[in-house]
């Protein structure tokens, strides 16, 4: 058994993380990976509902695996197997198989993006099998779940904790692997655009592109692509938008929703409505914005933004999920009115605690 302070879900850090990996950390990754036999068996799993940074670190990272000959491999998220539209052009698609097939009993599992295991949905118990559970993640509310711990809350994605773990085991990288890691970074940067986009971001940008890749075609098919029903879709959902100036002590919430009906409606998967927070969260009059999706009878999916007054994690962790400062989320049970009362409810609570930074 690999040193860590928790497993399988045991309680995690007393609050956010606040460094990085230290080189004890990195030293434990680096050795689960290299003490593995011959024909060990290796399980990469992702977030529920994958986004370009849990399948792009995954996937780039199983591709870098691959090149030190790890043969024996896996990569799975929990849920339905379907890839959203976006990303099946992806390189290393060939390694995912169902949660249903995936290894009971791996010599390694490998977490990528989940800020819990609750994140991880039925495959979940494998963090507490006999192998070695690393996670490689970016996000503060990591609960400090698994063996070996490389949570960066620093890092602008979790692939750029992949890639620093992927140069520290002597991988170099090809194109396959660089379009993977930079579908990851461009996304959870929303193209270069966020505030987590540092010179070292840009740093590995250039050293992905150096590979050959083509920042062009994989652009317009992760940002600049969607089918005219999402398009019909996004008109009407927009439409019902709801804007309260008087929310988050006064900073601002903007808000909507849309339903399975709606998506069954516009014949649309639910993939399409990740897009949907870019244009809400414009709203020149709220800080907040948040757009709540149904995954079920009286289940949502909540998104938040911030544009930098409300630490909006400190939402979503008080109402069972997680993320970053500026963008979070969590899962909803109940009417859409009573989810969204209960996030003004704590907009209210974290302004009453001086919450707020910046004036309106």
């Amino acid at each position: 058994m690999l040193p860590g302070p928790t497993r399988g879900g045991a309680p995690g850090p007393a609050g956010p993380i606040t460094s990085g990996p230290s080189e004890d950390d990195w030293a434990a990754a680096v050795a689960a990976v290299r003490r593995l036999p011959p024909d060990g068996r290796v399980l990469l799993i992702c977030h529920i509902n994958p986004d370009g940074d849990a399948l792009g670190s995954m996937l780039g990272f199983g591709l870098g695996l691959r090149r030190l000959g790890v043969r024996q491999l896996q990569a799975t998220f929990p849920g339905p197997p379907e890839v959203p539209e976006p990303f099946r052009g992806l390189p290393g698609l060939e390694l995912l198989v169902p949660a249903a097939e995936a290894d009971p009993a791996p010599d390694l599992v490998i977490c990528f993006d989940a800020a819990s295991d609750s994140r991880l949905g039925e495959l979940a118990d494998r963090l507490t099998g006999p192998g070695a559970a690393l996670v490689l993640d970016h996000h503060a509310s990591n609960t400090g779940f698994g063996d070996v711990h490389l949570v960066d809350p620093a890092a602008a994605a979790t692939s750029v904790v992949a890639e620093e773990l992927l140069a520290r085991l002597g991988v170099t990288l090809d194109a396959g692997i660089a379009e993977c890691l930079y579908v990851a970074l461009s996304t959870d940067t929303g193209s270069f655009r966020f505030d987590a986009t540092t010179p070292a971001v840009h740093e590995m940008a250039a050293r992905l592109l150096a590979t050959g890749i083509r920042p062009g075609d994989i652009s317009r098919r992760v940002f600049d692509s969607r089918p005219f029903g999402a398009v019909r879709l996004f008109g009407e959902v927009l439409g019902r938008a709801r804007l309260e100036p008087e929310a988050a002590g006064g900073q601002g919430l903007v808000w909507t929703y849309a339903t399975l009906d709606d998506l069954a409606r516009h014949e649309q998967r639910p993939y399409v409505l990740e897009a949907l927070i870019d244009p809400v969260r414009c709203t020149a009059e709220a800080d907040v914005s948040c757009v709540v999706k149904q995954t079920g009878p009286q289940e949502w999916a909540v998104s938040l933004r911030s544009k930098g007054a409300t630490d909006v994690s400190r939402v979503a962790v008080a109402l069972g999920g997680g993320g970053h400062r500026l963008a979070a989320g969590f899962t909803g049970r109940g009417s859409v009115e009573e989810v969204v009362e209960r996030i003004r409810a704590e907009l209210a609570v974290f302004a009453s605690e001086g919450g707020t930074d910046r004036p309106g």
